[in-house]
């Protein structure tokens, strides 16, 4: 659409309305393999698989979660593409023209966040096969450098700067990498899966595997009770689903881009509940065939290529996972900084240049790695903070404004979406209650039970949401 006298610190030519919409269905589609096949991905989908206890178990627990994500991006994703504006501008007509860098902010230091940690990740799969020779092993265990092997920080830097690569010709050349990095990654996926499974000459489904052994593997994946019980069962949905928490909300900064709803849905179907169910069953058939070939509860394809004989299935699987880790990072976590940090001084700072600034606030945290310290509590923190913000926009948006918003006072410093000086006091005083019970209170303190943290998530959003609109409704 065309704005009518946008404000300069609120307008740039990378957050207005999006006006060239090529992602059809298959880009979509592939916003979703780039998402999810990733070396953190496949650690979580092996771990919630394997705590399934059994292939029904595993269809009830993962495709009713998987079921959940389609519908929550769903939301998200026909916001976008009916406004064609992304997540920090949407952001505005719930939190104000200003107060939407609070959530966007919030936001980009998570995407930050991820986007060390994938970035740790894709190298770490170079590092491993590179020590596979002698030479370079005594130079990883020999040499250091900011806390970290030497090898290890030229591989980080090395990964660090090729995503700046990808992602500097903007989002087109963003849509065409994921085109083809998706389907590479399935191709290499369903390859290492059948030469396991050949290998060691059985499909299961990890009953085998010691319920010591399993539980201790997959310790971090934060799922309480044991493998196949209902707790465990439930704990596994909810993670699921929190594990996307992010893409809830910076979704539409890929949707705008969609050519229509149709094409949305259609590849919101099959990207979501078909794909997410295919891969967690890959990963974990892998998994339990990778424990009949070597013995070990191996929940990292780079830990499985690590033991390839063969230097050309090594390299084959370690430049795949790479590459995967690389898409979500780009898509996942680097456009939603750049969109969120732009928003911040429209004028001033372009897509571009807060990608770079996302990408070197990454670069500074590598020395203290803050990513390593568990990957369920990380996950579930994190998420459980983005719970409130969904809750409040898509209740501002789909039951306050009926999907119906007036997109050019997203641009006008003076419009609808002033409220206090820019800021909307209402939102964040739900987003301050919803937060207290999603993230402050089950991380910091003892007062709810123990099994609060892992629906964190939930509670935010429910919180948050119902908090808002009886805000709203109480001054109508």
């Amino acid at each position: 659409m065309q704005l009518t006298n946008p404000s300069p610190s609120l307008h740039n030519e990378d957050l207005a309305p999006a006006t060239e919409r090529k992602w059809g269905a298959f880009s979509i589609f592939n916003v979703w393999t780039s998402d999810v096949h990733s070396l953190w991905g496949y650690y979580l989908a092996a771990s919630l698989f394997l705590l399934c206890g059994s292939f029904l178990n595993f269809v009830l627990a993962i495709g009713l979660g998987s079921l959940v994500i389609f519908f929550l991006m769903s939301l998200v994703g026909n916001a976008g593409v009916r406004t064609g504006v992304p997540f920090p501008v949407l952001a505005r007509a719930s939190f104000g023209v200003f107060g939407a860098n609070a959530p966007a902010m919030v936001r980009a230091v998570v995407a930050c966040f991820w986007y060390g940690a994938q970035t740790a990740a894709a190298s770490g799969a170079i590092v491993a096969l590179l020590i596979r020779s002698p030479a370079m092993l005594e130079f990883h265990q020999t040499s250091q450098m900011l806390g970290h092997s030497t090898l290890e920080v030229i591989c980080y830097v090395l990964v660090w700067a090729a995503q700046l690569m990808i992602i500097q010709r903007g989002m087109e050349t963003v849509r065409k990498f994921q085109d083809w990095a998706g389907p590479a990654v399935w191709i290499m996926m369903l390859f290492l899966a059948i030469y396991l499974v050949v290998k060691s000459g059985t499909f299961s489904f990890g009953a085998e595997i010691p319920q010591d052994v399993l539980l201790a593997a997959t310790k971090d994946a934060g799922v309480p009770g044991a493998p196949g019980s209902f707790a465990a069962l439930a704990a596994v949905a909810a993670t699921w689903i929190t594990y996307f928490a992010a893409l809830y909300l910076n979704f539409c900064d890929f949707s705008r881009y969609a050519t229509d709803e149709a094409a949305l849905r259609k590849g919101n179907l099959w990207g979501l509940p078909v794909n997410l169910l295919a891969f967690c069953l890959v990963a974990g058939v892998t998994t339990t065939a990778a424990f009949a070939v070597y013995g070990e509860v191996l929940l990292h394809p780079d830990q499985i290529s690590a033991k390839f004989d063969s230097w050309f299935l090594a390299l084959l699987a370690a430049l795949t996972f790479t590459v995967a880790t690389l898409g979500i990072n780009v898509v996942a976590n680097f456009v939603s900084a750049a969109f969120d940090i732009s928003n911040v001084f429209p004028s001033k700072i372009s897509f571009k240049g807060g990608g770079y600034i996302a990408a070197l606030i990454a670069l500074v945290l590598y020395p203290w790695a803050p990513w390593e310290t568990g990957a369920a509590h990380f996950v579930n923190f994190i998420g459980s903070t983005m719970g409130p913000i969904f809750g409040i926009m898509m209740v501002d948006y789909y039951l306050i404004r009926k999907a119906q918003l007036n997109v050019n006072a997203l641009y006008q410093e003076q419009g609808e979406f002033r409220f206090e000086g820019g800021w909307h006091v209402k939102a964040f005083i739900a987003l301050a209650i919803g937060m207290l019970f999603s993230s402050i209170l089950p991380t910091f303190t003892t007062l709810l039970p123990s099994w609060w943290g892992v629906y964190g998530w939930f509670f935010g959003v429910a919180i948050g949401g119902a908090v808002y609109y009886a805000l709203r409704a109480s001054s109508r």
